[in-house]
C-alpha cells in the first residue's frame, strides 16, 4: 500500500525495526527485534510486565535511542531524520503527562501548531475530537482538574490531532470507563481504514483478540510470537489468545499455581 507520507508518497511499511536492541548495564532489556506494520494494519503489542514493550515503544518513537539496530517511520530513521518522522506519528504514553496549566482547547491548539497544521483545518478537528471524547464541556478547563480517564482521553485526542499517518499507543485504555473504551476501538477502526498504522501495548487481551490483524508477544525482551490467531493456532498455539499467551509467557507457572488452588 501506498501512503502520502511527509515528503511525497512513499510505499513500503509504515515501522520498521531491524535489530533493534536496548541494554542497561548487564540487562538486555530488548533482543535484536525485527518488526514490518503495513499502513492499513492494526498490531497489539502483549507481554507481561517487564518484558520490554514500552521500551521498545520508546525506541521506536525517538525517546530512547537503541544499543543497536535501527528504526523507521515511513521510511525515515527516527535518529538520523527526527523531525519528518516524528511529523508522521501520534503517541499516548502509558502514563500521559499533560500541561495542566493548560485549558483543553488549549492542549489541543498547541499540539497543532506544533505539527503546524494549518489553523482552520487544526480547529474543526479539534472541535470533532472533543465531541467525541465527550470533553466539550471541559474544553474550558485546565487540565490539571480533569480525572484520570478525562486526561487519557485528551492524551488520545491530542495524539490524533494532526491526522496521523502512524499511531503508538501504550496502554490506551488504563482508565477509560466502558463507553469511552468502546469508543476507541470505533477510532482504530477508522484509522485502520483510512490506511493508517496503529501499533499498541495493552494488556486486555480481549481487546486485542477482537481488534488486532496481527498480535506480536514479546517475553524477556524477545518476540515469542508473532502473526494473525489462525497463524499463531497453526503453530500448534491452541485456544483462545488468553490461553496463547500464558503458555508463551509462563504456562507453567500458571498451571502450577492452578494444580495447588485445586
Amino acid at each position: 500500500m501506498t501512503i502520502n507520507g511527509s515528503a511525497g508518497f512513499y510505499s513500503g511499511p509504515a515501522i520498521q525495526a531491524t535489530g533493534l536492541r536496548k541494554v542497561y548495564g548487564t540487562h538486555e532489556a530488548v533482543k535484536n527485534l525485527d518488526i514490518s506494520i503495513e499502513p492499513g494494519e492494526i498490531v497489539g503489542f502483549l507481554g507481561p510486565n517487564g518484558a520490554g514493550k514500552t521500551t521498545t515503544i520508546k525506541m521506536l518513537t525517538g525517546l530512547l535511542k537503541p544499543t543497536s539496530g535501527k528504526a523507521t517511520i515511513l521510511g525515515h530513521d527516527i535518529q538520523t531524520e527526527p523531525v519528518p518522522a516524528k511529523a508522521a506519528f501520534g503517541y499516548v504514553p502509558d502514563t500521559p503527562n499533560l500541561y495542566g496549566k493548560l485549558k483543553g482547547w488549549e492542549f489541543l491548539r498547541f499540539i497543532s501548531r506544533l505539527y503546524r497544521v494549518p489553523k482552520a483545518q487544526a480547529e474543526r478537528r479539534a472541535t470533532e475530537l472533543l465531541r467525541l471524547f465527550e470533553l466539550s464541556d471541559a474544553s474550558s478547563d485546565l487540565i490539571e482538574g480533569y480525572s484520570h480517564g478525562m486526561q487519557q482521553k485528551m492524551a488520545l485526542a491530542g495524539a490524533l490531532v494532526h491526522d496521523p499517518k502512524v499511531l503508538f499507543l501504550d496502554e490506551p485504555t488504563v482508565g477509560l470507563d466502558p463507553r469511552s473504551a468502546r469508543l476507541f476501538k470505533d477510532i482504530l477502526g477508522q484509522l485502520r481504514d483510512r490506511g493508517a498504522a496503529v501499533f499498541f501495548s495493552t494488556h486486555i487481551l480481549e481487546i486485542a483478540e477482537r481488534m488486532c490483524d496481527r498480535v506480536m508477544i514479546i517475553n524477556k525482551g524477545e518476540i515469542v510470537a508473532s502473526g494473525t490467531m489462525a497463524e499463531l493456532r497453526s503453530h500448534g498455539a491452541e485456544g483462545s489468545l488468553e490461553d496463547i499467551f500464558l503458555k508463551l509467557t509462563g504456562g507453567a507457572e500458571y498451571a502450577e499455581i492452578a494444580r495447588v488452588l485445586e
